[in-house]
């Protein structure tokens, strides 16, 4: 009787590990499809960012499209109308849009 509740008993804790370990390597496996998208896309925004020169046209995160006049550090100076010019930081530019897209 000794021998089959051992029996019983080792059985339940490799199953437990395994159980266990399933559940690891199902996380794992979630915040790798998660966190490397993630990643990639705020390097192409950063690469993006640090291509920015006076010129180009960008749209921000809420959805102003300007011209860049001037760099300030962390800052853009953004003509968006005629004797119209804004102070955005950086990090509220979107997109940088083609010289051939228009404002629709």
């Amino acid at each position: 009787m000794d021998h089959l509740h051992f029996m019983a008993q080792a059985q339940s804790t490799a199953s437990g590990w395994q159980v266990l370990i399933m559940y690891v390597l199902l996380i794992a496996g979630m915040c790798f499809l998660l966190v490397v998208p993630q990643r990639k896309r705020q390097k192409e925004q950063q690469k993006m960012l640090d291509g920015l020169k006076s010129g180009d046209k960008v749209v921000t995160t809420s959805g102003i499209i300007g011209t860049i006049v001037n760099l300030k550090g962390s800052k853009f100076v953004l003509k968006i109308a005629d004797d119209t010019k804004i102070e955005i930081f950086r990090s509220y530019i979107q997109a940088k849009l083609d010289k051939s897209e228009k404002a629709e």
